[in-house]
């Protein structure tokens, strides 16, 4: 069973950075892997931020291109999501996730995938920015 694990949360001012880290470990079956960032702001639906395949292709959603950035240190196992310039509407519980499938692609700041052998929340991590 894969665990997900997100750190680098906090408050801070409009304009400013954080950066998320996700990390991963355990197993989540035989398979192609892509993660992703969600965000939810309570009484909304979760939506997608960002997501990376495991051939290194991203994906954005267009509310976050050109501010946020998605990676994956393959040797640590961990994903980040470096998020710069941010605004008040950023405000949000971001949860990493990630699937394993037969195969996968990205768009719309998600994964989709195929014939899915697994997937894995984490906890989320609350990040608030004030103007």
């Amino acid at each position: 069973q894969l665990q997900l694990v997100e750190s680098g949360g906090g408050s801070v001012q409009a304009g400013g950075s954080l950066r998320l880290s996700c990390a991963a470990s355990g197993y989540m079956g035989y398979g192609v892997y892509c993660m992703g960032w969600f965000r939810q702001v309570s009484g909304k639906e979760r939506e997608g931020v960002a997501a990376i395949d495991s051939d290194g292709t991203t994906n954005y959603a267009e509310s976050v291109k050109g501010r946020f950035t998605i990676s994956h240190d393959n040797a640590k196992n961990i994903l980040y999501l470096q998020m710069n310039s941010l605004k008040t509407e950023d405000t949000a519980m971001y949860y990493c996730a990630a699937g394993s499938y037969a195969a996968s692609s990205v768009r719309d700041g998600r994964c989709y995938g195929v014939g899915e052998k697994g997937n894995a929340w984490g906890q989320g991590t609350q990040v608030t920015v004030s103007s």
